[in-house]
């Protein structure tokens, strides 16, 4: 799993316009608390369930003790409340999965994105 990590405004807009580019599913950011436990086991499941093909669905880090500013951004572009952990999903600038805590789940993101095994 490669993680792409998201540290400035400038990478996050970035990311944003990537979600509209063709050949891409969309773009997935997850947002992590690093004094959280909760989410370190969620980081954990998301490392050993996490099949979707990196190159279709780029997968983005964020840690969100460093880089609030950034997480408050997120919650404003994309009208969604701040959780740790998250994990949204971003089509054509627009937020088509949003789950936190024990309801982030892979199989869901596919379903979303009709992803098939």
């Amino acid at each position: 799993m490669k993680w792409l990590k998201l540290e400035t405004l400038s990478e996050y807009n970035n990311m944003v316009a990537s979600s509209n580019e063709e050949g891409y599913f969309a773009i997935a950011v997850f947002k992590h608390s690093t004094r959280c436990p909760v989410s370190m086991m969620a980081k954990l499941k998301m490392s050993t369930t996490w099949d979707i093909d990196e190159d279709k669905l780029p997968l983005y880090y964020l840690d969100l003790i460093k880089y609030r500013e950034i997480s408050n951004q997120i919650a404003v572009d994309f009208d969604v409340q701040h959780e740790s952990p998250q994990l949204l999903v971003i089509k054509n600038n627009r937020c088509i999965y949003d789950a936190s805590h024990g309801s982030i789940s892979v199989s869901k993101v596919k379903e979303v994105l009709e992803i098939k095994d």
